[in-house]
């Protein structure tokens, strides 16, 4: 069971005070909390891709090689690369590099993406959302697959046995799919025998059964062994020395944020009694001290055999004192309780 942390970069006001974190400084932090990370033995730091004046993450690749010479084990990821509207050249030699600088510990975690600025911004229609994803998607995986390359496709210029340079350390570079909860990537994630990363902020956990049960039929159905196959989930969560610490830190955060984004797309007010709600033993916020944390993150094992489970914790830009001291709680305290169980449970 592997532990870590995802991030979008937050660069919102702060509740309490209403000054924003500049997008440099919250660079500069997210390198200091991915050394943490490694320090206290956390498996993995993923950054998210976005393009909006309140996030910082425009290219998670340059943030997560400026942490790889400071690193030893820890492995750093996209979460995720909006793939849609990227070139699957430039992803490839990007984290390919990352690749070589971390020796051997990028991934790609690719997605379509659940905001769209970057289809304006780089020329792209929303009416080619999908097909952009599934072109790209199969370029990606023909680069990571041979040196050489010949390929044609709709949305992009033809390429005719050209080499991809450089290659990476791991043969083959990992890429994982990401999903918000749809079936259709669930079941092109199995066909391909690629890992999936389920992201978890609302409802109960438990009710992404289904979708994992069909992950890896569609697995099974095209050859690949379901049993090999990584299942990663994402949530929103935070960790202090007591519950009411951690809910008290993190909710003016997180209702700052979901109240920003629920205006956009028409969800109802965030408010404290919805936080509780989440915030309960199967709930989708991972939020408390590290006993509580560590059982949640058992039950979710347990409900859907996941193998990796990320921790979002920034939401709103959280003070990076308090973010630094719950990235120790969650490589020093909760990873430990976490693989005890597991290992009791499991044997």
């Amino acid at each position: 069971m592997e532990i870590g942390i995802s991030t979008f970069l937050e660069a919102t006001p702060n509740p309490g005070v209403g000054q924003a974190v500049s997008h440099a400084q919250r660079l500069r932090n997210a390198v200091e909390e991915i050394v943490l990370a490694d320090q206290v033995g956390l498996d993995v730091y993923g950054i998210g891709e976005h393009h909006r004046a309140d996030y910082a993450a425009t290219a998670p690749a340059v943030v997560l090689a400026a942490a790889a010479a400071m690193t030893k084990r820890i492995r750093l990821t996209s979460a995720v690369t909006v793939l849609s509207s990227d070139d699957p050249v430039r992803v490839y030699q990007a984290f390919s590099t990352l690749d070589g600088l971390s020796n051997g510990r990028a991934e790609i975690m690719a997605g379509r993406g659940s905001f769209i600025e970057s289809f304006p911004l780089f020329g792209y229609s929303l009416d080619d959302y999908d097909a952009l994803f599934e072109q790209n998607l199969e370029l990606l995986l023909k680069i990571r697959a041979s040196e050489k390359v010949s390929w044609s496709g709709g949305h992009r210029p033809a390429i005719q046995n050209l080499g991809v340079y450089p290659r990476s350390v791991q043969q083959p570079l990992p890429v994982w799919i990401a999903s918000g909860g749809n079936p259709e990537s669930a079941v092109r994630a199995g066909t391909l025998g690629l890992p999936i990363a389920f992201a978890i902020i609302g409802g109960m956990p438990e009710r992404f059964a289904p979708l994992v049960e069909l992950y890896k039929k569609a697995a099974a159905r095209a050859g690949h062994d379901p049993s090999k196959l990584p299942i990663a989930t994402h949530s929103h969560g935070f960790i202090s020395d007591t519950n009411e610490k951690a809910a008290d830190s993190f909710f003016p955060h997180t209702q700052a944020q979901m109240n920003v984004i629920g205006r956009e797309r028409g969800w109802p007010f965030y408010d404290r009694a919805a936080f509780d709600a989440a915030r309960s033993l199967r709930g989708a916020l991972y939020v408390g001290d590290a006993e509580y944390v560590a059982e949640k993150i058992v039950l979710l094992r347990q409900n859907l055999g996941v193998n990796r489970f990320f921790l979002h914790m920034d939401v709103s830009t959280m003070p990076h004192s308090e973010l630094l001291r719950a990235i120790e709680l969650l490589g020093t305290r909760v990873a430990p309780l976490v693989h005890k169980e597991i290992t009791r449970l499991e044997g």
